[in-house]
């Protein structure tokens, strides 16, 4: 055999090699919508099982047109003084369809959160959009439900890369924002905004501030992290209860942002752990530097213990912009993003097509798991949600400045669909069926949850409620999953067993509002069905 054929040889069997371990890793991928119309940067998942995303207004052109005579019309867009085109989509879970929506003001790297009616309310923006509240009721897909725009109140500062999150009396507090160091509520209240020092604190040169992670702790208080710094922060009083040491690596928040996420809420809800994953090295943002490589450690640290300390681990892969998304089952995964650069138009490159799983009760180096790569770069304003079926929504990815599609990273309209290892056919006995259901419980009520399960029930079978969160530049606003305490499942013939559960102890676990219900046998979920949590 010749040098060339001896080469020849050598590269294909490394192709066959790559091939295989690319079948061989967990999870696999499809296309839901070839051409969603719109490049979402704000994704919301609805109780109606229905899909609401969100561009900006004066980017130009999208490629989904309003219907006729819903024109919008604005004197100030540099762009488009006639904009006829739909900046916001509805997508129909079933059938995979999109409807336009209108929005009228510039809704460029604003907030949201669900009220506990189900509304989906969504704040701040630029320019026209900087004070804006809007409201979007859904409906299901059949009908015509669409954006509104408040007129007769407005946020009391300007709020741009701002963070929502809902509390435990089901109002939300709305918290930072580009030149907003201060913290509001919705519904209004009297005094306005209320300063937040802490953010103005951990500004640096770059910001590394903005869309400030919130998580709400079990004990009422908030878990607020900006740049490497973090507080818990009681909203009643304005005070900081506790400050955390902080965390190495460099910054965490935009432009720097890597992803944070809650670990599952369990037991007798008396602890809350906060993961913060990854992350773009400080002076990259200010550089426009495309290759200085992001960073992979991950910090975990115990948010109501006495003396809390980060916990430090490292990530397979480097990863700026990732999503991180808390799954039925309680694992956590790492989706989207890059191994390169930062945040911002045109400042990254070396996309991580590999998600990773994050399994939070094995040991430190044990904990995460490579899964099967993609093949869609999603970077700058892309997204990640959980489905009720228990697979996870990819939308989005935009690193230019308006719709452009002949370049190396393009302006992606597909929107694709991750399963996770936990749905794959071999798995398929084991998954199963919400039979019956309570539409709405009561905080601490008892009530019954019937399964069907094609296979005999070993051990127990989890009840977890999972919130539908806001999901915007690599974090999900009021993402949470509440692990119920539930009885042994008993058999209730015909292969279905009744499972007893008690509902959240109150709004400070589980704040008011619509969750999805799953049923999980041996790390496998049912599809979800929504519930009310009152």
């Amino acid at each position: 055999m010749d040098n060339f054929s001896a080469y020849l040889s050598c590269f294909l069997l490394l192709l066959l090699f790559l091939s295989d371990a690319r079948a061989d890793l967990p999870g696999s991928w499809e296309i839901l919508v070839s051409d969603a119309g719109v490049a979402s940067m704000h994704t919301a998942v609805t109780r109606f099982n229905t899909v609401v995303l969100l561009d900006r207004t004066n980017i130009g052109p999208s490629r989904k047109l309003l219907p006729k005579g819903h024109c919008r019309y604005d004197r100030n867009d540099a762009l488009l003084k006639r904009d006829c085109y739909a900046h916001s989509v509805h997508l129909d879970l079933q059938t995979n369809q999109v409807r336009p929506l209108k929005i009228l003001t510039d809704t460029w790297c604003s907030s949201g959160q669900f009220l506990p009616d189900g509304t989906l309310l969504q704040t701040g923006g630029d320019l026209d959009g900087l004070k804006k509240i809007r409201l979007f009721s859904p409906c299901d897909a059949t009908g015509l439900c669409d954006w509104k725009e408040l007129d007769d109140v407005e946020l009391a500062e300007g709020r741009w890369y701002a963070t929502n999150q809902i509390l435990p009396d089901g109002s939300v507090i709305i918290i930072g924002g580009r030149g907003s160091n201060t913290v509001e509520f919705f519904p209004p209240r009297k005094h306005g905004a209320v300063s937040f020092p802490f953010l103005a604190e951990t500004e640096d040169t770059q910001m590394d501030n903005l869309y400030p992670y919130v998580h709400l702790l079990p004990n009422g208080h908030l878990f607020v992290f900006a740049n490497t710094r973090s507080v818990m922060y009681d909203f009643t009083r304005h005070v900081i209860v506790k400050e955390y040491p902080q965390l190495e690596g460099g910054p965490r928040n935009y432009p720097s942002a890597g992803s944070s996420a809650m670990l599952a809420l369990q037991g007798d809800y008396s602890t809350a752990e906060i993961v913060v994953c990854g992350g773009a090295q400080y002076g990259a943002f200010l550089l426009r530097s495309t290759d200085t490589p992001a960073h992979g450690s991950c910090g975990r640290i115990s948010a109501v213990n006495e003396n809390p300390k980060w916990e430090m681990e490292n990530m397979p892969f480097a990863r700026v912009m990732g999503d991180m998304v808390m799954l039925p089952n309680g694992d956590v995964l790492v989706i989207n993003g890059a191994m390169s650069g930062t945040q911002g138009f045109e400042s990254a490159s070396n996309p991580c097509l590999n998600p990773v799983l994050y399994r939070p009760d094995q040991p430190v180096g044990l904990r995460f798991m490579v899964l099967n790569p993609g093949t869609v770069p999603r970077m700058y304003h892309a997204t990640a949600n959980l489905l009720p079926d228990g697979r996870v929504l990819l939308a989005g990815s935009n690193p230019h400045v308006l719709y452009r599609f002949d370049a190396e990273y393009p302006t992606e309209l597909r929107v694709e669909a991750f399963s996770p290892e936990y749905l794959s056919p071999d798995r398929a006995n084991l998954r199963p069926v919400i039979e019956e259901v309570p539409e709405t419980v009561r905080f601490g009520g008892s009530f019954d949850v019937v399964v069907s399960v094609p296979l005999p029930v070993v051990g127990i079978v989890e009840v977890n409620l999972a919130s539908a969160p806001f999901s915007t530049h690599s974090f999900s606003q009021g993402q949470r999953l509440v692990k119920l305490a539930v009885s042994s499942a008993v058999p209730d013939g015909d292969g279905r067993y009744r499972i007893g559960v008690t509902a959240p102890p109150s709004g400070t676990v589980a704040p008011p509002g619509y969750y999805m219900a799953f049923a999980v046998n041996q790390g496998v979920p049912s599809i979800a069905k929504w519930i009310h949590v009152a």
